[in-house]
């Protein structure tokens, strides 16, 4: 069983602020011709662009807890125009459609700021860019580095991401010792649970009758079964990401990992000052953990690492007890900003993403069943999830449709369409293995090891990877 929560507010500092709001459950059984399994982003999107382009379409979202209680709620509100994978997707197509692709999606932050703006949604958004992978020890440089010459290689230019050496780092962002950076503007900020209720807010003014405390357990032809009644549903659209566990056929599409976040209290003007970050750009550095922050519409700093996996693929909900993880989370964000040792830490919370075997985004439509699904962010999902349900309802609607065609979208079964994760206790020994060597690559680089002993660390890291991916 996941954990729950026991107010919807305690999800996570986005939902401090915001009222309880639960929504009906779903009243017995229904009839729609598009049912949603999932009140996230995804969900959302896609209840917002069927009613857009098909109104007369009855559509339901069917949520387990409340909108937003997943990633959508808990994220560190990157809205960023990438997918995970974006650069072997861009490969994989014809040189000559190259630029299409990458235009949709760079797309995605203009078609988001075109929707708030059109539905009055106020979720904080600031289009200020992205100071992505900061390098602060020498063997980081050359990996960001090889990261840029990919995206030039796929066609990215100077406007997409450009090298930003140590003294232009530091005009932006004075982050400890910095050695450079990219610079992409292809990253807004938001606040995710005022996306999440601006989103559900939108829908329901379109008609879409929206069910939470409804939990999908199983998805047979025509129908999906939940624990308040059963919708009858021509189209089942599948939207949970990192919460696939109990759709018993969705379990090894996706791994769900855990990644946790913490907010200092609000920072005074002069402390931003020396911060940096006057254009609300979101940042992360090169930590092989994966970290990432932003500084808040109230003025706090936001910052988040990656870090663990449950055995089976349960995804996690409750992060209660998990105080050595924050602090080694505290520990990174002093790590990179000093300057914060003292100021207090007032919120900590966890959430789970979703994986693809694959590491690519993608969405399959089957349509011999009826069954469609959307996915594979790998941590990027507040921007992807847009993309993806513009071209999942593009491919349901409009299969000639540009963003139908797109090398994300896939025809047929999902479970002959999309990679399986190996059974247990394969993926959790394989997570276990790439975290802790990830981890003492991390620590080896923090604690000044000399650089001939980094060498051999770093190469065991990556060729383990290598070999798990």
């Amino acid at each position: 069983m996941l954990d729950s929560s026991a107010a919807y507010g305690g999800i996570s500092l986005w939902y401090a602020d915001l009222p309880d709001r639960p929504l009906s459950p779903l009243p017995g059984e229904r009839r729609y011709d598009v049912a949603i399994v999932g009140g996230g982003y995804t969900g959302l999107w896609t209840a917002y662009y069927l009613k857009q382009q098909s109104p007369d379409l009855s559509v339901c979202v069917l949520e387990a807890h409340a909108c937003g209680f997943g990633a959508s709620g808990r994220n560190g509100g990157w809205l960023m125009a990438a997918l995970e994978g974006e650069v072997p997707l861009i490969r994989s197509v014809d040189a000559s459609r190259r630029s299409s692709v990458a235009a949709a999606i760079h797309s995605i932050i203009p078609e988001v700021a075109a929707v708030l703006a059109a539905e009055s949604i106020d979720c904080g958004f600031q289009h200020g860019g992205g100071i992505y992978a900061a390098a602060r020890y020498p063997e980081q440089l050359g990996v960001q580095q090889a990261l840029l010459a990919d995206y030039r290689s796929v066609g990215f230019t100077e406007d997409d991401a450009r090298w930003l050496d140590a003294p232009a780092l530091r005009q932006r962002f004075n982050i400890r010792e910095p050695l450079g950076a990219l610079y992409t503007p292809h990253i807004a900020r938001v606040h995710p649970a005022k996306l999440v209720a601006g989103l559900l807010a939108a829908v329901q003014r379109l008609g879409v009758d929206v069910f939470e405390q409804t939990r999908a357990l199983s998805l047979p032809p025509g129908k999906v079964v939940t624990n308040r009644g059963t919708v009858n549903a021509d189209q089942r659209v599948v939207a949970v990401e990192g919460f696939s566990y109990e759709l018993r056929e969705q379990r090894r599409r996706v791994l769900p990992l855990q990644s946790r976040i913490i907010a200092t209290e609000p920072l005074s003007d002069a402390q931003w000052q020396d911060i940096g970050l006057e254009n609300r750009e979101v940042f992360c550095d090169a930590s092989p953990v994966i970290t990432y922050g932003q500084r808040s519409v109230d003025n706090r700093l936001v910052f988040g690492a990656r870090g663990s996996y449950r055995y089976g693929g349960v995804p996690r909900s409750d992060f209660s007890g998990d105080g050595k993880a924050f602090e080694q989370v505290h520990q990174l964000l002093l790590d990179c900003l000093p300057q914060l040792r003292g100021v207090a830490i007032t919120h900590k919370w966890g959430g789970t993403l979703g994986v693809a075997r694959s590491g690519r985004a993608h969405v399959v439509v089957d349509e011999s069943r009826g069954l469609s699904l959307a996915g594979g962010y790998g941590g990027e999902g507040v921007g992807a999830a847009n993309l993806m349900a513009r071209s999942l309802v593009a491919r349901m609607l409009n299969p000639e449709h540009e963003l139908a065609t797109m090398p994300w979208c896939h025809s047929g079964d999902p479970s002959r369409v999309l990679r399986s994760w190996e059974p247990e206790p394969l993926r959790w020994l394989g997570y276990r293995s790439i975290n802790s060597a990830l981890s003492l690559e991390e620590h080896v680089l923090r604690s000044g090891w000399p650089r001939w002993l980094r060498r051999p660390v770093q190469w065991v890291s990556a060729a383990l990877q290598k070999l798990l991916n």
